[in-house]
């Protein structure tokens, strides 16, 4: 069965549509003429503001025309992940989606459902005229997943609406009405290049396989960081058989577990099959380690070219001693909700860049997540690593902090959604805190006042190229959607 063919069609046309538009993190100009043109085609109010952020203004159903407005916010863009055996470039090919049963997927990436069906959702509400609502602005943010830009940049008086439904949430029954807080943590070692020891052979050493995930969503599911475990082994090849580090690189997004690292060394011929036996080795620990969780891990080494120069030995034991120190994964869960993650960090990005070849110059750059729904213990946190890779000699920097969203059990908009999830399928909606950061702490922070939820339909497995949609739930998601804009 084709997408196009499956219930609810308004929805699923249109995330066919999203699929076919390349719209990675930082990519906004495509999509944002898409929606645009989307707008316009229907007769409604649409513009842009200044950083890229669409906003379509759609007029209240005869007779609504009084009421309180509404905002059906999403974000364009999609995070890109591929597996490494698949030949994709997310900037020009279009997201090879199809039906897997009872779910939609893509053919080894990403498939865009975070978040391209809640924008798919708001499209489908602003074609229909059948539907009975009130005031309705559809609000589209740009690069949401690398840092929430065009929630950060929004100025006040753009949006009109009094409650905002955010479409950007991954468990179909549940309704959220509060997020982590989020900070980056960037550490560089700068160095000069040194030159290879006469006789030294090259190797690649590579772990991937790995599961991966949100690096919200899925933190408390204990998957393996590959930096982490590439690490690991790092520190013992420099201690027992003196390998030198020419470079490393693990991760590519910020909010994505690791799954794939790899680092080139150097060691002496006679070393080399011990080097090989040592990965073998760490191979065995971790399979049994991550036993369960991590069913496809590879662990390998291969020879490679002889690199331009290594790291200083000094500053290639810094970096390893803070990798390995740094916290990584669930720090602390939420006392009186034992399930939901409070605290935690993700060590997510390890880069070797050239600087200036000539001047032999380098660095190695280290990016890190951490969330928290309390700002006190992001702090902590945050401070933590600083002084890990300060200690280390590295220049750290914070940046990117954004508030996390305070729960109002006593929302308006809750209230009615509560009520009508009963309604409409004869049980309970479940009251859910994230720990992955959403727009709405942001939104709120610029319009104070405003009345706020956020729902969706079941995601599995986002920021990864397992990524999947729950078919049967997409309907539910828009049932519930429709029934509360009637009551609002």
């Amino acid at each position: 069965m084709k997408l196009e063919e499956l219930n609810p069609q308004g929805i699923w046309k249109n995330f066919y549509s999203l699929t076919q538009i390349p719209r990675p993190s930082g990519k906004k100009e495509a999509i944002g003429r898409f929606l645009v043109e989307y707008g316009k085609s229907l007769g409604l109010e649409t513009f842009q503001d200044e950083i890229g952020n669409v906003i379509i203004r759609k007029p209240a159903y005869p007779g609504y025309e009084t009421h309180p407005g509404v905002i059906l916010q999403g974000h364009m863009d999609m995070v890109p992940q591929k597996n490494s055996d698949i030949i994709f470039d997310f900037e020009k090919d279009p997201i090879r989606a199809y039906v897997d049963g009872e779910w939609v997927t893509a053919e080894g990436t990403t498939l865009g459902a975070d978040n391209g069906i809640g924008i798919a959702t708001a499209m489908a509400v602003l074609a229909d005229k059948s539907i009975v609502h009130p005031p309705l602005e559809a609000f589209f943010t740009v690069d949401e997943e690398i840092g929430m830009y065009g929630a950060f940049d929004l100025k006040g008086g753009v949006l009109q609406g009094k409650t905002l439904i955010n479409l950007d949430s991954e468990t179909e029954g549940e309704l959220y009405v509060g997020c982590a807080g989020g900070i980056d943590i960037n550490s560089v070692f700068e160095y000069f290049m040194q030159p290879v020891e006469d006789g030294d052979v090259a190797l690649k050493v590579t772990v991937k396989g790995l599961k991966g995930g949100h690096s919200g969503c899925d933190i408390n599911l204990q998957r393996a960081n590959a930096n982490k475990l590439l690490f690991r082994f790092l520190k013992e090849a420099v201690a027992q058989y003196d390998a030198r580090l020419a470079s490393v690189n693990g991760g590519s997004l910020r909010n994505s577990i690791p799954r794939e690292a790899e680092t080139v060394i150097t060691v002496p011929q006679e070393d080399v099959e011990d080097i090989k036996q040592l990965v073998m080795d760490y191979e065995d620990i971790f399979i049994r380690e991550f036993d369960g969780v991590e069913d496809n891990l590879q662990f390998f080494i291969e020879e490679t070219d002889m690199p331009e120069g290594l790291i200083p030995e000094e500053i290639q034991d810094s970096i390893i001693h803070a990798i390995v120190a740094c916290p990584d994964g669930v720090s602390r869960m939420i006392d009186d909700m034992p399930d939901v993650v409070e605290t935690s960090n993700n060590l997510a990005m390890i880069s070797t860049i050239v600087t200036n070849a000539a001047e032999g110059r380098a660095k190695v750059e280290v990016c890190c997540l951490t969330r928290s729904s309390v700002e006190s213990r992001k702090e902590e946190l945050c401070e933590m690593i600083d002084s890990v890779f300060s200690l280390a000699g590295a220049k750290t920097e914070c940046s990117g902090n954004y508030p996390g969203w305070k729960p109002n059990l006593n929302s308006p908009v809750l209230g009615i959604m509560q009520q009508t999830y009963k309604e409409e399928f004869g049980e309970e909606a479940s009251i859910i805190t994230i720990h992955a950061g959403l727009e709405c702490g942001i939104i709120g922070r610029n319009y104070p006042g405003m009345d706020m939820i956020s729902f969706g339909p079941t995601i599995k497995h986002p920021h990864s190229p397992d990524e999947k949609v729950n078919i049967a739930t997409v309907e539910k998601f828009y049932q519930l959607l429709l029934a509360t804009l009637k009551k609002l």
